[in-house]
């Protein structure tokens, strides 16, 4: 990486954290770009010159948080994917310890986002990654698990709407139950234990 690339993403990351500081604090449709440049400690010419609008921000931040989700988790995530097909059949299942204490942890840690994603899912694009997460991860583990095609669709919205909807009442509380407490709720209400 040469100096002009390492300068343009370290003031990527400063823009990222500040969204995520601001978010904390409002409504991403309430955060100016002055609020933006002022938290990162950057000027509005250099916003503009790495985004046209705060959109575009969001979309970035998100693919920021995406990529620390991912280094979250101690297995790789993209050897589990192209694995799904040849994994066994014990390893698709989602909702287990090994899987859960990252993604639980992961959220602990960023629950700011999260708060923020939950109250104004739309303006922080997360519809779209949600529908990438069905076609390259539910989709082809259900049809390992021989679900047909047209009950698909509803055995991912239970899941993720379920999954959510505890998620959403522990970001809510502020990540006070620990995080095995929640792994435990989940899996007894997916009916494992």
């Amino acid at each position: 990486m040469n100096k002009n690339e390492s300068k343009y993403f370290n003031t990527a990351i400063l823009m990222d954290e500040a969204l995520i500081h601001l978010l904390d604090k409002k409504d991403i449709e309430f955060i100016t770009v002055k609020e933006i440049c002022e938290k990162a400690g950057v000027n509005r010419s250099t916003f503009y010159l790495h985004y046209e609008s705060i959109d575009d921000l969001v979309e970035e931040t998100m693919e920021y948080i995406n990529k620390k989700f991912v280094d979250y988790f101690n297995a790789d995530a993209s050897n589990f994917i192209s694995g799904i097909h040849d994994l066994p059949i014990e390893d698709l299942n989602l909702v287990q310890e090994k899987y859960l204490t990252p993604y639980l942890g992961f959220i602990k840690e960023n629950k700011k986002t999260f708060k923020a994603s939950f109250s104004n899912p739309r303006g922080m694009k997360c519809l779209e990654k949600y529908t990438s997460l069905e076609k390259y991860v539910f989709v082809p583990i259900l049809s390992r698990f021989d679900i047909p095609a047209n009950e698909k669709k509803y055995y991912i919205k239970f899941y993720i709407q379920g999954i959510i909807a505890i998620i959403k009442e522990w970001v809510k509380d502020d990540c006070k139950d620990s995080i095995q407490n929640m792994q435990r709720i989940i899996i007894k209400c997916v009916g494992k234990k």
